[in-house]
């Protein structure tokens, strides 16, 4: 699940998910960090985190 996904869910679709990622006091939890620390507990473990985006890479090579 990526951030998009989690953005487009409701408060308690991200409660159980939250519950089955084991994560503590997750009813209490405001949207925003329901959906950081499930991205947290994925990202402990898979090890990956994904995204989607646009980088502009500028002349100096920096993006």
């Amino acid at each position: 699940m990526d951030i998009a996904q989690l953005k487009e869910m409701n408060i308690s679709a991200l409660t159980q998910v939250a519950k089955d990622l084991n994560i503590q006091g997750a009813s209490g939890m405001r949207k925003q960090e329901l959906i950081f620390k499930i991205l947290q507990a994925q990202t402990e473990k898979s090890g990956f985190i994904f995204s989607e985006g646009v980088l502009e890479t500028l002349p100096d090579g920096f993006g």
